[in-house]
Order: C-alpha cells, then structure tokens, then sequence
C-alpha cells in the first residue's frame, strides 16, 4: 500500500517517519501503543477475536510502546523491539498497517496483550519506521537469546 493511500485511510492523523519522532510523541502523550491493522476507521467499526477460540474480545487488541519501569535502556530501544516484535500482523493480509493509538485498558488478550476501549488514533508509522526499528533492533539486541 503506498504512502499516499495509508494517509487517505488515516485522514488528519499524524504520520511519524522515525523512530525518534514516535519516540517524542510517545514522551509527550504516553502511554501509547501500537496496532497492525486496516486502519482507525475500519476497527471503529470491528471487533478483535481471538483466532483460536472464535471469543470476541472486549477491546481492541494491541501493543504497548510505553516501557514498562524496570527498562533502564533508550525509548527508542523499547519502540524498536515493540515493532519489530509484532511487525509480522502487518505482513499477514497485505492492506495492515501500523498506527499508534491510546485509549483505556479494559483487559488482556490471550498472548497478555493489552486490550484497550476508547480508542484515540494519533498517528500512522510510515514503513520507514519499521525498517528503521529492523535495524536498531539488529544493532542493539540478541536476537533469538534464550531469557534466563
């Protein structure tokens, strides 16, 4: 989907090129969290199910770009891995992208992600940011270590 078609989908939301932009807007109006989806105006109108169970679940399933307080390391380390972490639901369906949104936690999903109901979009990641986040993440972590 070309860039030009992720913003008519988005209308006026914001669109972050790097990271260190999400990692601003994440200082500035956290906790934020990200979503692979059709977009904003699709999941105003769907709900989230857990594909295994078929349960329709009471928020919309997401991932938090907030870190938690034990990280010690750069925001946009946490951005990094959060997006590269998830940035396969992008690649499933082909029309996904992913945005950035708040709202209120109102539960977890199956894989302990939050679940969030009044949902405020703010912005959609140009794939810049994703292929950026790649390689920070290639440059910052272990990928594949085995947690102790």
């Amino acid at each position: 989907m070309s860039e030009e078609h992720r913003t008519d989908v988005s209308g006026s939301l914001a669109v972050c090129r790097t990271v260190g932009e999400l990692a601003l807007l994440e200082k500035a109006l956290g906790p934020l969290f990200v979503r692979h989806s059709e977009g904003p105006r699709h999941d105003a109108r769907e709900q989230s199910i857990d594909g295994e169970s078929g349960l329709k679940m009471p928020g919309l399933s997401v991932n938090p770009l907030t870190p938690e307080s034990w990280w010690t390391r750069p925001l946009e380390h946490w951005i990094a891995r959060q997006l590269v972490q998830y940035r396969q639901l992008q690649r499933v369906g082909g029309r996904k992208f992913a945005w950035v949104l708040t709202g209120r936690e109102v539960g977890r999903g199956p894989d302990n992600e939050p679940l969030l109901a009044e949902v405020a979009p703010l912005a959609i990641l140009r794939s810049d940011v994703l292929d950026e986040s790649e390689a920070l993440y290639a440059e910052v972590f272990q990928r594949g270590r085995v947690p102790r």
